[in-house]
């Protein structure tokens, strides 16, 4: 097939780990290459954010992405992204690759509004997964969401007229029925994934060595965007509660330079004064952003990995350090209380409970024996339900479902329509 992925403002090319850089990014150079390498012709559709980008760039052989001009050729928050999708749509109609599609694949609700202008001009089949949705960032979110208040009703037209809703999690399977009124029938569950080649078991005390991390230490990793929603504020309270003469480090990967930098990251800033303000500043270090190839070494280096956003579409962090061996204690949210198996790969506990969290972070220092099990059952849950040719292929099937091919095209093969429930089940 000929694949058209749409990604407005997260580019496969992308570092992740940026302020708008992170779970979107992987997933779609993931999941493109995987579908590549599966034989299909893939072209990923991404907003041009520097001028000195070229027109396109040959990721593998069939994977192509495209620097589409919409907006200035600089960063722009895709909170402010929306005015310019007319000039996506516009840019891309005219790339040869869109009208040879067999099937369009929206992610995020603005590349769904360039999916639906597709759609709606040149007749393209269109599936969409929106990895965060309008209504549930309301909810969590309230005042401090700042997208343009159409992305509701965006939303709800993709419902309605995407010929399949890709739901990344058991949770996100509910909110589309309960807050949009979506037919479970087009609703395919399909997770993210991990690369077991890239993210897999190893030497601690090699890893510690090598990032310069103490052997004695009970190491906390907390990876990812620092945006407060990501919920480091309760890992910070959460060591305020455990004993002063506990050897322990939280560790933070993350941010907008490789040196940590508040001023480019003001979560930095936040976090370290309300580090200051608990008296644990001399437990909390920041190690700034990381490369991809270099976070392997930081989840096996770490001794457990914590994970406690306020509300999270599905999160792919947690699977990488199963993926290591090591154990997490995460949010009972959104796709967490899906991948993490509470008391098998790791511990569930509610959003902003640093009560909470520091018991279970007492338990894993006490039973190591225990926290060595976690990870090993984190390894396999990975390795048989989330890797990414698993991905590909689940939504190969989705693809071929409602590929571009005539009168056929609305037959429902029978392997997706179990694909519609197997996967949404907690």
């Amino acid at each position: 097939m000929n694949v058209v992925l749409i990604s407005e403002h997260a580019s496969p090319l992308a570092a992740a780990g940026g302020v708008d850089a992170g779970g979107q990014n992987v997933y779609v150079e993931h999941v493109a290459r995987g579908l590549a390498a599966a034989g299909h012709r893939v072209d990923v559709l991404t907003r041009r954010d520097d001028p000195a980008l070229p027109a396109a760039v040959e990721m593998a052989p069939r994977l192509r992405v495209h620097h589409v001009d919409a907006g200035p050729p600089c960063f722009v928050p895709k909170e402010a992204l929306l005015p310019h999708m007319p000039a996506f749509a516009q840019a891309a109609r005219r790339l040869p690759a869109v009208p040879a599609a067999d099937v369009v694949h929206a992610n995020f609700f603005m590349s769904g509004w360039v999916g639906l202008a597709l759609q709606r001009r040149l007749r393209l089949p269109l599936v969409t997964t929106f990895h965060a949705l309008g209504l549930v960032r309301r909810e969590h979110q309230g005042a401090a969401d700042t997208f343009a208040p159409e992305r509701v009703e965006i939303e709800r037209t993709l419902v309605r007229r995407s010929e399949r809703i890709v739901a990344e999690c058991p949770q996100d399977h509910a909110d589309l029925v309960r807050l949009y009124g979506a037919a479970p029938g087009r609703i395919v569950c399909v997770p993210c994934g991990v690369d077991t080649s890239a993210f897999r078991p190893g030497d601690r005390a090699a890893a510690r060595a090598r990032l310069g991390l103490p052997a004695g230490e009970f190491v906390v990793l907390q990876l990812g965007r620092l945006v407060p929603r990501k919920g480091i504020a309760t890992v910070v309270e959460a060591l305020a509660r455990l004993p002063s003469t506990m050897p322990l480090r939280l560790a933070v990967v993350g941010g907008e330079a490789r040196d940590p930098d508040p001023a480019r990251t003001p979560e930095i800033a936040r976090l370290q004064a309300l580090a200051q303000t608990h008296g644990v500043a001399d437990r909390v270090h920041f190690a700034g952003r990381r490369e991809r190839h270099e976070l392997r070494d930081w989840y096996v280096a770490a001794d457990v990995f914590v994970t406690t956003p306020w509300y999270e579409p599905f999160g792919i962090t947690p699977l990488e350090a199963m993926a290591c061996g090591t154990p997490v204690v995460g949010s009972a949210v959104g796709g967490i209380r899906h991948t993490v198996q509470d008391g098998r790969t790791g511990f569930l506990v509610p959003p902003r409970d640093p009560g909470a969290l520091a018991a279970r972070l007492a338990v894993l220092r006490a039973e190591p024996a225990l926290a060595r099990s976690f990870g090993a059952a984190g390894v396999r849950r990975v390795r048989a339900e989330f890797t990414w040719d698993k991905v590909a292929a689940d939504l190969e099937r989705v693809y071929a479902a409602v590929r571009r091919r005539g009168p056929e095209q609305q037959r429902r093969p029978a392997a997706v329509a179990a694909l519609s429930t197997a996967g949404c089940v907690s």
